[in-house]
């Protein structure tokens, strides 16, 4: 019998993916598991029982997993499922530690060997494992579909016997992976898409699907970008003149998507009152950053808020989770392709190899401590070969910041010294 694989049902009542999916399943035991997957674990990715059973896994209760050797999971495991999890079991899900550090403790003090999936490098070797990118995908195309419901007009321009339809217009504010596929949404449904990004890079990219490019191209936004693929914090000049050229475009859309998120920080505000009170009644804007307080004022999670002037601001929760069925399919790949580097091909066992830099990078406790040094406490040293720095997330959006800055917040600021550099601290997009 080989070391078993268990796929727990998600708790979250907003979580309907799946960690796994029959292909994987196959895959899992061609690499010599035994696969456990708990009654009713896909039913909300529209994968019954009978498809993971036809597989080759085995359908089992919760308690089954006391005999796992590796869970898969969607979300962080909760205290209570820990307690059924045995000592030095492989745990790989996305974690989400930034300011969660009990559920972190938590990790360790069950003694299970978590891998935190949003924190896997983007290399070429990778690619495969990139959750950010594959769940952002979706969410981007997503956001289109939720922004023209509530639109409730055609998209694309019809030219009828009885008239013209004008084509809607949409406005994308920031160009990660989650940005390129509204653009490239919003363009097959007909709008007329404009988008925006600090990033120079970015224009291209726009420019390649058919959008028109914003933003205030001078020096500064020349070099906007980092070597790494960063974008570089802009100059309060440069936000003011980025902001008002960004208020007076979103007056005039019908559309507006946000997607500027920060790791392990709030989510920058984009889109202010007054910007929202510009819009016509009618206009829709879908915040994708609403789980760490939006990109837009007035946005609320989990809800669609009407303004006074008849504006709906979207805040659906777990967007890549409204598509669960593909979500699932594409997350069950990125965790299968990343347990398999943890695998000996040869004795078809887990042989976790603490030296490969994939595990570096999304280790985060093992054997009763908590290892990632983003996260490890200040008493403790780092595992030696390890920076002080996450894995690198490269950012894909930001654009101007417009939520208002108090004058004594300014001068304390210009006080403090400079912080260390951290992924945390730089502005990304939704992958």
């Amino acid at each position: 019998m080989g070391q078993t694989v268990f796929i727990p049902r998600e708790l979250d009542a907003n979580e309907p993916r799946v960690a796994a999916s029959p292909d994987t399943v196959k895959r899992l035991a061609a690499l010599g598991f035994d696969v456990v997957v708990e009654t009713g674990a896909g039913t909300r990715s529209r994968i019954p029982d009978e498809e993971f059973a036809k597989a080759g896994a085995v359908i089992g209760k919760a308690d089954a997993v006391a005999k796992a050797d590796v869970v898969l999971k969607v979300r962080r495991p909760t205290d209570a499922e820990l307690k059924g999890y045995k000592p030095g079991t492989a745990v790989v899900a996305i974690m989400d530690p930034y300011g969660n550090d009990a559920a972190v403790a938590a990790l360790a003090k069950a003694g299970v060997t978590a891998f935190s999936m949003e924190f896997m490098p983007r290399i070429t070797r990778a690619q495969s494992m990139d959750v950010l990118s594959s769940q952002a995908n979706l969410a981007g195309y997503q956001a289109v579909i939720d922004g023209a419901s509530e639109y409730d007009r055609a998209l694309p321009m019809m030219m009828t016997a009885a008239g013209t339809v004008p084509a809607a217009k949409i406005f994308i504010m920031g160009v990660g992976v989650a940005g390129l596929q509204a653009i490239a949404t919003a363009r097959r449904l007909g709008a007329v898409v404009t988008a925006t990004d600090v990033r120079p890079a970015a224009k291209e990219q726009v420019a390649s699907l058919g959008a028109k490019f914003l933003a205030v191209e001078d020096e500064e936004f020349k070099a906007a970008e980092t070597a790494g693929g960063y974008a570089k914090e802009m100059s309060k000049e440069y936000q003011a003149k980025q902001a008002a050229l960004t208020a007076e475009h979103i007056a005039k859309q019908d559309i507006v998507i946000t997607t500027a998120l920060i790791p392990g920080r709030p989510a920058p505000k984009l889109v202010s009152a007054a910007m929202v009170a510009s819009m016509k009644p009618g206009s829709v804007i879908v915040d994708l950053a609403v789980e760490r307080g939006g990109n837009v004022e007035g946005a609320e999670a989990g809800k669609v808020v009407t303004t006074a002037n008849g504006v709906k601001i979207v805040g659906h929760l777990n967007v890549p989770g409204r598509v669960a069925a593909s979500a699932s399919l594409l997350y069950a790949r990125n965790l299968f392709a990343f347990l398999e580097t943890l695998v000996d091909k040869t004795a078809k066992t887990l042989a976790i190899n603490r030296d490969d830099d994939l595990v570096k990078a999304t280790m985060l406790t093992d054997a009763g401590k908590i290892v990632h040094p983003a996260f490890i406490k200040a008493d403790q040293q780092p595992p030696k070969g390890q920076s002080v720095e996450p894995a690198a997330i490269p950012a894909t959006t930001m654009v101007a910041d417009a939520s208002p800055k108090p004058a004594a917040a300014k001068k304390a600021a210009t006080k403090k010294p400079a912080a260390s550099k951290s992924p945390s601290s730089k502005s990304k997009g939704i992958a």
